[in-house]
């Protein structure tokens, strides 16, 4: 119980802007690594299960549950691990790696606080699921909960960002620089980890066939099929 208390404190403190390091005084407590980590993990599970039980959960079904529990955070935790070198190097070409260990607690801090909001939007989505939502509608509409945590979440790094600029102004564009890596990463992860919802109408699964390919490819090819008109019936 009281690690449960201390967990959500922590994610009060994240929400408020209290717990990163480029933030608080030099002398105030600093949460562990560990526990931003924890957050990602508890708050994306507890999406990810309400994300999973479109359809119902009866049968063979409660598998979707277990899978969008384990790939929520799996997705946030993986795109932040593999966005990091490339963001280390960079910081590095551009003389703000001293910087650095601060950088990472404070995008630590704003993926936990991703989850954080994201968690909040949950009844949102079970909501939507018992309006009666087709298939496609509830992908859509939890594309739309992960778009509206990551415009908090970004508001909130913007925030933990300013004494860095302040200290140095390149580090505006490493802002920038991190967001258009996070995204690029997060596309091709989420592609290769779906599906988070399952549909109904199809087994369930942990990977759809062909999982590993080429996100970008496929959104060409499809755009190219609209453009050409093959798409067309």
């Amino acid at each position: 119980m009281s690690s449960l208390v201390g967990l959500l404190r922590l994610a009060d403190d994240v929400l408020r802007g209290e717990a990163s390091a480029v933030r608080v005084r030099p002398t105030a407590g600093r949460p562990a690594l560990g526990g931003f980590t924890m957050l990602i993990v508890a708050f994306g599970m507890f999406y990810g299960v309400v994300m999973g039980t479109y359809g119902g959960i009866g049968g063979s079904r409660i598998w979707q549950v277990v899978y969008s529990a384990v790939k929520v955070p799996f997705l946030l935790i993986t795109t932040f691990a593999l966005s990091l070198p490339s963001f280390l190097v960079v910081n590095t070409l551009l003389g703000l790696r001293n910087d650095f260990a601060q950088v990472v607690r404070a995008l630590l801090t704003t993926q936990a606080g991703l989850t954080v909001i994201l968690s909040a939007l949950a009844p949102f989505t079970a909501f939507w699921y018992v309006s009666g939502s087709d298939y496609h509608p509830a992908i859509l509409f939890n594309g739309v909960m992960f778009a509206v945590a990551s415009f908090g979440a970004q508001a909130m790094l913007r925030r933990d960002y300013v004494p860095l600029i302040r200290k140095n102004p390149k580090h505006l564009w490493m802002l920038r620089t991190w967001l258009v890596i996070y995204v690029f990463v997060g596309i091709q992860m989420g592609w290769v980890l779906r599906p988070f919802i399952g549909n109904p109408d199809a087994p369930v699964q942990f990977f759809r066939e062909n999982s590993w390919s080429n996100a970008y490819e496929v959104v060409i090819q499809m755009i190219w099929e609209v453009v050409s008109g093959r798409g067309r019936s």
